[in-house]
Parts: structure tokens; sequence; C-alpha cells
């Protein structure tokens, strides 16, 4: 584990020419760390002091199922869960949430969100870049032609001043979008799984296992930059500047950063409280990351993994998913309470902490499910509906308490304020300070904005 003082960080010689490679590498392809830094640092004007947390839930969870619950609806097309009162007059959720059904005047529910893309891939490319795959790909293997969210803000904003990561992945990036032409150091920081046993991140775990913790003083550092510079930093972006040099010694080095990633210095009655899952010391990491500065953490909900192998499921609930035999509410039964408590006690956390105006909390998947279920042999669940589904936004300085949108009585489609991915983009984007009219050049030097349409959620501003 990094210490949290920089004085108590030392060096037991100089790093060898691997151990240095692998300390800077960051898992991005190989691009070096101070590669990276230098791409951020550059591109960066500070912005808005504020964050965003996305709980992104992969496979699509059931709105049926979750916040837009339908129990007068014919059984075919009934959700297998019953609607529990909140602590806000008028708003139900499943009762499968009975913590978030506490805290319901800290968030709010979009419940007409939908879009026209029923892969996977293709889905997620929509709600995260606000761009509709040209080509759509149903086998769910397509990655994103334009940059999502978090690789905006990184090019944007750039790395904070106490060098934390701008954009951060739990454990890992979300495997449909890529950085594309804002260059790859602008992807996400995958700093894996936190529940691990000796956790620690990536871009410390060879300087801090191998080489006793990390370098005590910048001359070192240095000195092996200028060794390196020639084969390690290819596209010439050190050189000369000890801006890039000085951000890479303040990564691996700076202490609110360790302490940023020292997870295992929480105390542990909040760690029981968030779960002991990947999931809910993810959400913990989460927290951590974005009150340090990190602009947006991305928090990949997939197979959760567990000793239970029912738990180990995503949010497909189609027939037959992963080949995975029987019925779905046998999976989500096991699998809900685990994000009740992870989510419910990361908002909880967010509020307590005063933080509720600087971190906004977004939970969603890339579309919901068919309302009527689908019984495939012995098999049963729902199949991809783009058409609609819910969001739950907590925090941000936004209103709360209340549910934007409606559907009609079989949660088919939206009847009332229909909500797009970029109009919740465009929310997101309004709360970490980025102009939505702003353009980059794509690979061909055109300019590509931020966004074409979309417009903040008016009802929570």
């Amino acid at each position: 584990m990094i210490k949290s003082s920089d004085t108590a960080i030392c060096c037991p010689g100089p790093l060898s020419r691997r151990r240095f490679i692998q300390t800077g590498s960051l898992a991005l392809g190989g691009l070096s760390l101070t590669d990276v830094l230098a791409g951020r640092a550059s591109a960066g004007n500070g912005g808005k002091d504020t964050s965003v947390i996305l709980v992104f839930l992969n496979g699509g969870p059931s709105q049926l199922e979750t916040y837009d619950l339908k129990p007068d609806a014919p059984s075919s097309y009934r959700g297998v869960y019953e609607p529990i009162e909140t602590n806000v007059p008028g708003i139900t959720i499943c009762d499968r949430f009975p913590l978030q059904a506490r805290l319901a005047d800290k968030f709010s529910l979009v419940r007409s969100l939908h879009h026209n893309m029923d892969s996977h891939s293709d889905g997620g490319i929509v709600v995260l870049t606000g761009r509709s795959p040209r080509k759509p790909d149903p086998t769910s293997r397509s990655t994103s032609e334009h940059p999502d969210f978090g690789s905006i803000v990184s090019k944007v904003r750039g790395m904070s001043r106490h060098a934390i990561p701008p954009y951060a992945a739990v454990p890992q990036q979300l495997y449909m979008t890529r950085p594309g032409y804002l260059g790859l150091h602008h992807g996400s920081f995958d700093i894996g799984d936190p529940s691990a046993k000796d956790y620690a991140p990536p871009q410390w775990t060879n300087v801090s296992r191998q080489d006793g913790a990390a370098l005590r003083n910048r001359r070192p550092l240095l000195r092996q930059l200028d060794r390196f510079h020639d084969g390690e930093d290819q596209r010439g972006s050190l050189r000369g500047t000890e801006k890039f040099r000085d951000l890479a010694f303040r990564l691996l080095t700076s202490s609110k950063t360790a302490r940023a990633f020292d997870i295992a210095g929480e105390d542990d009655r909040l760690r029981d409280r968030y779960g002991r899952n990947p999931w809910g010391q993810g959400c913990l990491m989460a927290r951590r990351l974005a009150e340090a500065g990190t602009s947006v953490v991305t928090l990949y909900m997939d197979r959760l993994k567990t000793s239970n192998p029912l738990s180990n499921s995503n949010w497909d609930d189609h027939p037959g998913a992963d080949g995975r035999p029987g019925h779905y509410a046998q999976f989500m039964s096991v699998r809900m309470p685990y994000l009740d408590q992870c989510l419910s006690a990361l908002i909880q956390d967010v509020f307590d902490r005063g933080l509720d105006k600087r971190i906004m909390v977004v939970a969603v998947g890339e579309f919901g499910r068919t309302p009527r279920i689908s019984q495939v042999g012995d098999n049963t669940g729902r199949d991809h509906w783009p058409q609609v589904y819910s969001a739950l936004i907590s925090g941000g300085g936004l209103k709360m308490g209340q549910v934007v949108g409606a559907t009609n009585s079989k949660a088919e489609y939206p009847t009332e304020r229909p909500c797009t991915p970029q109009d919740l983009l465009a929310t997101i984007y309004q709360h970490l300070g980025i102009d939505t009219d702003m353009t980059h050049q794509d690979f061909a030097g055109r300019p590509i904005a931020v966004l074409d349409s979309g417009q903040p959620i008016r009802e929570l501003i």
C-alpha cells in the first residue's frame, strides 16, 4: 500500500529500464506515462471543479423490474416484483430496492429515455457518445468512431493541479467506446478491482511492490526520463519541457493521488456499508476519486463475480442469456440487492460529505427490456428494447425527488416528456462546464461538435 505522505515514500535505487517502462505504461496500449500526461496537460484548461460518476449497468436493465413498474399491466407484461413507496410521496420503485427507497429525496428518475439502437455495443455507443454508429452491428462487437464523454472531458479539462487522472474507469474501460481522434492519452485510466486483496492501482503496482515504494525525490526520475527520451517518447511530447516531466513525477509520488487510491484507509464501517464486493468497493473508489478531483469515473457493472454463481450475470436478461437456464428473476433477485446496497451507499455518502453539488451520480444502461416477457423453451426473460428505458440521477446541484417523463401502461414507449441520450449527456456536460458546441477535429480534419443535438433536461436544472 502506498503511504499517504510524500516523506514516507522511499526509493531503493534507480529503476531499471524495464521497470520504468512498466511503471509508465498505465495499461493504455503501451503508451508511456509521460506521453499520456503530456497530451492531457497541454489540452486542459482546468474548468469547473465538478465530477460525474457513471454507474453503467451493462446489458440493459429492465425498466419494469427497477424504476418503472406497471403492477396493473397484463401478466405477460407485468414485472415480477412489487412497487414500494419511497420517502417521496407518489414515487414508487422496485421492492428489491428498499435502501434506495429511503433516499428518493436525493435522486430523480428519468423514465422516458429512448433511442433506436438495439444491440449492446451500438446502444452503449449512442448513450455514451451521443452519436449512433453509421452502420449498426447486430453482433454487439462495434466500437465507437467518436469519443465518449469521459474522453471529451479529459481533452477539455486535462490533468488537475493535483495530478489526479481526469478520466478513470472501475475496474476497466467501457468496451464499446474509444477516444478515437482525440488520441489514446484521453482514454480512461483503468484502475482494476478495488475489492481485491492488497489492492494497488496498476500504475503503482510495479514500483510499490517490486521496487519498495516509489521515488523519494524527482532527480532519479528526471535522469531516467532524459535517458529514455528517444526510445520512449516517440511523439516528442516531452522534448525540453520540464512541465511534463514534473507531471509524470507528481502522478507517481503525489500524496494526494496516493490517498485517493488508498481505499484501505477508509473506515471499515463505511466499506461494509458499500459492500465488500467489486461493485461496492468500486462505488467507494469512485467517490474517492471524484472527491479528489477526477472529472469522470465510470463503473462498469457487468458480472459481479461473487461466490454465488447466480450473481455472476450481467443485466442482459433475455431468455437463456449467457447459457443461463431458467427464469430471469432468479438471477435478478440475487443481483439487485448488491446494486441497491452500493448505489444507495454512494448517494448517501456524497450527500453526507456535502459533495452533492460537486458530484453527479448517474445510473443507466444501454437500453431497457421488452415489455412483453419472452419464453424460449424452458427459459424466460426480456429481450432488448431501446424504445424506452430509465435512468437514476443524483446530486450535481440538480433538483431531486422527482420523476421526469412517463411511459404507457405497459412501459412500451414514452407518453410524456420524451428524453434522448443526447439530452442526458447535455445535462452531464452542463454540470461539467463543457460547451456542447465546442468542436474537435477528426482524423480527416473536420470539426466535430461535442454534441449535435440535445438540451439539458430542464426539469432537473
